[in-house]
């Protein structure tokens, strides 16, 4: 009997357009701490690159983390995220042909009530969270995605537009496929040793399925 092959994917950057979120809370968490108003356009350079906690001390937020204990769920919560689009129909052809899906993130799990859209979820077998497993880049969270899918590694990709994404894929002995509509740039995704670079989030249905099928049959 042939093994499944697998499809693994990142949620924020990936198959989520977060990034204006992101940068709202991280807009409306500064006000809160700071007592006047902080528009999205008044974050540093780079602002999604860097740890939050990092960019509201670049704000003059005092106590970063403890800004973030008080406001980030619930700011986060009051912006609507959606997928990509295409990303939905592409995951619906990989399950169409048998392949098993799933996500790989950083996020809580609580947040994922609120965060992750039911259409995209209803999609995935499987969804591994950092307190599920050792975050990227450590491999500890693919492996038990692929554990939980009943797939090895080598009948399996992964997608994620971070370098983080593609040292986890490539420690997992997955595929590592950069996402370059996300957070980060082509290079820095090539350096950290992705196999291919997908440039478009259609590239989910189609492009997915064709690196699937170089992996061949076992």
């Amino acid at each position: 009997m042939t093994a499944r092959q697998a499809a693994l994917l990142d949620l924020d950057g990936v198959l989520l357009d977060s990034a204006t979120a992101v940068r709202s809370t991280l807009a409306a968490v500064a006000t809160c701490a700071l007592g006047r108003r902080v528009m999205p356009d008044d974050l540093p350079l780079n602002a999604l690159h860097r740890p939050r906690i990092e960019v509201l001390a670049l704000l003059d937020v005092v106590d970063p983390d403890d800004a973030c204990d008080r406001w980030w769920d619930g700011a986060m919560a009051a912006t609507p995220v959606q997928p990509f689009p295409g990303t939905l129909s592409g995951l619906q052809a990989l399950r169409a042909q048998g392949t098993a899906t799933g996500a790989v993130t950083l996020q809580d799990p609580e947040r994922l009530r609120w965060l992750l859209p039911p259409a995209v979820a209803e999609l995935l077998e499987v969804v591994v969270t950092r307190q599920d497993a050792a975050p990227k880049p450590a491999p500890d969270g693919l492996h038990l995605a692929l554990d939980r899918l009943g797939v090895p590694p080598e009948r399996a990709v992964f997608v994620g537009d971070s370098p983080s994404d593609m040292t986890a894929a490539r420690a997992a002995g997955v595929v590592a496929l950069g996402a370059v509509w996300g957070w980060h740039p082509p290079g820095a995704l090539r350096a950290a040793g992705a196999d291919h670079l997908l440039h478009t989030p259609t590239s989910i249905g189609a492009s997915l399925m064709h690196h699937l099928s170089l992996i061949g049959s076992t």
